[in-house]
């Protein structure tokens, strides 16, 4: 089938909602591959129409001049056959002349040539980059376990029952769509205000003294507001630790003198944290789901820790920004490798130990420039599938 005759082969304008129906050819009744010239037919007839149109042929009936076109008999009349194709629809004007016909040749070989050079200028993986790659992807599976198991280990989570009216106006906020472009208001400092303020005990007839009964009121009431804090306590500890051991297995972290590898953890493990924690963000409530529903972190039960609204307002914003990324696990762990090893830390000093090119000059440099490698190959950061958590 030459280029002539199939580019003037155009999309059914009706459609096609019944696709195991067969399409019929309007001039002989064969099986038709789409519409030809303005018509429904096969790949016979638009050849031969097409030929026709362009030799300008004259046919005479042998016949009586009205026969009767058949996938068999077409062959047979060449009159019936083109009066057959001019009666269903088929145009000559849509018929391409030669030059028209080169003209398109060389627009189809000149956009393979320019796909051809985009693709060999696209910046591809080196060896040694997917190989820190995996190495990173490994070590963040070794160091964070999707299932949440070991939750369970936790002291309990306690969470004081707030006002009615408050824990109102605070599950409404927390259940607003956040997909909209207008969802920065929903994390204002007036927003973060009506979360509800705990509940002061009632007070309880006491035979003790006046002082005493105001210093036991005053821790009942520190406690119930302080309520989630042991929980949320181990939860960071056991983060810190998965975060440690997450940063032993960058390559080049440990060669580095252990002075140097504290600076770094200390200066990266609640920036990484966070990272982390996205995995288990949702958008729809706004909640950091980890399992069961004792699990299920809320900006509420964050405040029963003694965090305020000044530093949960910009942690909420960043953890819902960075989930609309939809990053792929690839950029996740090359973003947290990229926040241990980051410069503005602390000048490092040189392990004598180990060359000064293995240091942590040389890897600051090499994650990024991965990350970037690895978004140009074709994984932009918009594109990915769900995360898990």
């Amino acid at each position: 089938m030459d280029l002539g005759a199939s580019s003037t082969c155009q999309a059914d304008p009706a459609g096609d909602p019944e696709r195991n129906v067969p399409r019929i050819c309007g001039v002989c009744g064969d099986r038709a591959t789409g519409f030809h010239f303005n018509a429904m037919t096969c790949e016979g007839c638009k050849g031969f129409f097409r030929r026709s149109m362009k030799r300008k042929a004259m046919f005479t009936c042998p016949f009586s001049g009205d026969c009767h076109i058949t996938k068999d008999n077409r062959r047979h009349c060449q009159a019936c056959r083109l009066k057959r194709c001019l009666d269903i629809g088929m145009m000559k004007e849509f018929i391409l002349t030669d030059e028209e016909v080169q003209r398109k040749r060389e627009m189809i070989l000149k956009r393979k040539e320019e796909e051809a050079l985009r693709e060999s200028l696209k910046p591809k993986l080196s060896e040694e980059q997917q190989k820190v790659i995996d190495i990173l992807l490994e070590a963040h599976r070794k160091t964070y376990d999707p299932t949440y198991a070991d939750f369970t280990k936790f002291r309990p989570p306690v969470r004081s029952q707030p006002s009615s009216k408050g824990a109102t106006k605070s599950s409404s906020l927390l259940t607003q769509d956040l997909s909209s472009e207008d969802s920065s208001d929903l994390f204002s400092s007036e927003a973060f205000s009506t979360f509800p303020e705990p509940a002061e005990p009632p007070p309880f007839p006491s035979l003790a003294p006046r002082e005493e009964q105001d210093e036991s009121s005053s821790v009942n009431l520190e406690f119930s507001q302080l309520s989630m804090l042991p929980h949320l306590a181990d939860l960071v500890s056991y983060s810190i630790q998965k975060v440690i051991g997450f940063a032993k297995m960058i390559p080049g972290f440990r060669d580095l003198s252990m002075e140097d590898q504290i600076v770094l953890l200390k200066c990266s493990a609640m920036e990484v944290i966070m990272l982390r924690s996205n995995e288990s963000f949702t958008l729809e409530d706004m909640s950091w789901t980890c399992g069961s529903s004792d699990f299920k972190y809320r900006v509420s039960d964050v405040t029963q820790a003694g965090h305020s609204v000044e530093l949960l307002e910009p942690l909420v914003k960043f953890q819902v920004g960075l989930k609309k990324l939809n990053l792929h696990e690839e950029e996740h762990v090359l973003l947290m490798a990229i926040c241990i090893l980051s410069p503005g830390r602390d000048k490092p000093t040189p392990n004598p130990k180990t060359p000064q090119k293995g240091g942590k000059t040389h890897k600051k440099e090499e994650k990024p420039q991965i990350l970037k490698s690895h978004k140009r190959e074709g994984k932009p950061l918009s594109t990915a599938g769900p995360k898990k958590g």
